[in-house]
């Protein structure tokens, strides 16, 4: 569990400087707030997050890569009971685990409960490294508890989980970034990768917009399902990012924190 930690912070802290780094020098789209007043809120979001999640270890000692190794060891979970090969395994337990993802993204969106508190990721008035872990911690517990019950009953390898997290968080902060990508590279990549261009497509203000593109890491789900939008109607430099709270208010960490219990 400590070189899980040791592995996730690693790699999340170089993507976090490289995207942080790329996006300063090649921005996708001019800022409407510095980040000067956006990144104190996102980044205490984030150390929240952190802290809840150390909590419900301590409360629930077998996050998702403890659970694995629990259902490992339990002979619990459809692969437990499976002889595939190792990388069959790790394969199909990464494309389960992000279709998860995928499917809990939409239903945040479609149920007004989750969407009270889902909102505070769409808030952000900007769209950046920084938004990729703006989640209420209310949103990122649930989620947790979400991938602990299908680590148990898919049973798959640890190495497959851990890989799926680092990939998860990477991806998150990739797609987030304002990072303006050459045309040709964003197509190629939005094949297999949601791209920041195609994502931002759903942090955009208009409901059918932000509707869309649920994905995290893979693009396939949002072709598969017809949730696909390649670009809004506005155009990426015109379009209004954020939700209905087009002012300083989301910046601020209480009103953040507070907003999915206001109408």
């Amino acid at each position: 569990m400590e070189q899980e930690i040791l592995w996730r912070g690693g790699v999340f802290l170089g993507l976090f400087a490289l995207f942080a780094g790329l996006e300063a020098v090649v921005p996708r789209r001019a800022r409407s707030l510095s980040r000067g007043q956006r990144w104190p809120t996102n980044l205490a979001i984030t150390v929240l997050n952190t802290l809840a999640l150390r909590g419900l270890a301590v409360a629930l000692p077998l996050l998702a890569i403890g659970a694995a190794m629990d259902a490992q060891a339990q002979g619990w979970g459809l692969f437990n009971w499976l002889s595939w090969p190792g990388w069959v395994e790790l394969v199909l337990a990464v494309l389960i685990l992000d279709l998860a993802i995928w499917a809990q993204h939409l239903v945040t969106h479609k149920v007004p409960f989750l969407w009270r508190f889902h909102r505070v990721h769409h808030a952000d008035r900007d769209m950046d490294v920084t938004t990729g872990f703006r989640f209420h911690p209310v949103e990122i517990l649930a989620s947790m508890g979400l991938k602990i019950g299908l680590v148990y009953l898919l049973g798959p390898p640890a190495l497959a989980v851990l890989v799926f997290e680092i990939l998860l968080s990477g991806t998150a902060l990739f797609n987030h970034s304002n990072l303006a990508l050459p045309g040709w590279l964003d197509r190629g990549l939005r094949l297999v990768l949601v791209t920041p261009d195609m994502h931002r497509v759903h942090h955009s203000v208009h409901r059918e917009e932000h509707d869309s593109n649920y994905g995290f890491a893979l693009s396939v789900w949002d072709r598969l399902f017809g949730t696909y939008v390649p670009e809004p109607r506005a155009g990426q430099d015109a379009m209004t990012v954020g939700l209905e709270w087009q002012d300083e208010r989301p910046a601020r960490l209480g009103w953040s924190l507070g907003l999915p219990f206001r109408r």
